[in-house]
């Protein structure tokens, strides 16, 4: 069965990274959860999106030179009031959930790789207990590379439609294996039955990201992707559950 991954906790339902969308995904009959780390000054790691604050709520800066505190005290746009959360208090929320992690290591705002940051992750699932639930992604095969070293967890690499371009089908495949890579996830518009063959024929996973619409949902089904992340997992579910009733998936 194709997973459901609730793309920072149902963004168009809930709002970007809300606690009030990590809180309702945990209660959700899908498979994971999608989130994005960042670390902070004063050095505590914090759920957010973006390596900056002012996109998507009503403060501004670097998340990197920013105190805990001041993460915090940020109201997120279309929230509920709502306000970044810390890893520890996610893995509050879901260490009585059956909904798994998967946990992006994000870049800081020049798009280099925070220092010392994925070991300092890894370790904070483990002493939360919930590292053995967590797959790892990154667009940067940097942090790909990171996170090998670090843990034993599986990873995803996430593929952009330019890097896929760039590289081509066998070039991306060479990158990954070459990495040990295991799996490959590409933008939902970019898949193909013949980009998913041939990453399977290659020994790896498939998955897609960006499935928002009711077409882009229906289509990762109709493939039979791994997994998908949505930002309306609501929708995804009820999709899923129409085409299993129908007997399509």
């Amino acid at each position: 069965m194709t997973r459901i991954a609730s793309h920072r906790g149902g963004t168009l339902e809930f709002g970007d990274s809300t606690p009030a969308g990590f809180e309702a995904t945990a209660r959700m009959a899908l498979e994971e959860v999608e989130f994005d780390l960042h670390p902070t000054a004063d050095g505590a790691i914090m759920v957010h999106h973006d390596a900056t604050l002012e996109r998507t709520t009503d403060r501004s800066g670097a998340i990197r030179d920013l105190r805990e505190a001041e993460v915090r005290s940020a109201t997120i746009d279309y929230g509920a009031g709502g306000h970044p959360l810390s890893l520890q208090e996610l893995c509050a929320i879901y260490r009585r959930s059956a909904v798994g992690f998967r946990c992006e290591i994000k870049p800081g705002p020049d798009r280099r790789p925070y220092a010392d940051f994925v070991p300092k992750v890894v370790a904070m699932l483990a002493a939360e207990g919930m590292l053995e639930r967590t797959v790892f992604s990154s667009f940067l095969v940097e942090t790909q590379d990171e996170l090998a070293r670090a843990t034993e967890r599986p990873r995803l690499w996430l593929v952009s439609p330019p890097v896929l371009q760039q590289l081509g089908t066998a070039g991306t495949l060479e990158v990954a294996k070459a990495h040990g890579i295991p799996e490959i996830g590409v933008h939902v518009d970019c898949a193909d039955e013949a980009l998913m063959t041939a990453v399977e024929n290659a020994g790896l996973q498939f998955g897609c990201w960006a499935a928002h619409t009711c077409a882009q949902i229906e289509k990762t089904l109709r493939l039979g992707v791994k997994v998908f992340t949505t930002d309306r997992p609501s929708l995804a579910i009820a999709i899923r559950n129409r085409w299993q009733r129908e007997g399509r998936s």
